[in-house]
């Protein structure tokens, strides 16, 4: 397996960013551990590390809005990574909109643009 720095933060975390291999727009942002990178490896399905549940969350498996992994980019100090994924069902965020991040800072107010 790939050998990322989990050990650089104290629950063993890296950060995961989710972003359309067709397009390239970023969808989410979610943590991964040893155990659920293991997991998207075998599976080729994104699997996270859920922090509020303190749980393993394979990304999909309640909603049906399954991440295929395409491809894994690694940062400098293998402590961030980047899924490439097909993203099914069409929307990555439990607000039930295409990308978590469809709010932006315009002139000092948080407004939706997407």
């Amino acid at each position: 397996m790939a050998a990322l720095s989990f050990s650089q933060d104290a629950n063993g975390l890296i950060p995961a960013i989710a972003q359309d291999y067709q397009t390239g727009e970023i969808l989410m942002l979610a943590y991964i551990n040893e155990e659920s990178f293991s997991l998207t490896l075998e599976t080729g399905y994104a699997t996270y590390w859920s922090r509020s549940r303190n749980q393993l969350w394979k990304k999909g498996d309640t909603s049906g809005h399954l991440q295929i992994v395409k491809e894994i980019l690694v940062d400098c100090d293998k402590d961030a990574v980047i899924f490439k994924i097909d993203q099914l069902g069409g929307t990555a965020c439990h607000t039930g909109k295409r990308s978590c991040f469809y709010r932006k800072v315009d002139n000092g107010e948080l407004i939706e643009y997407r």
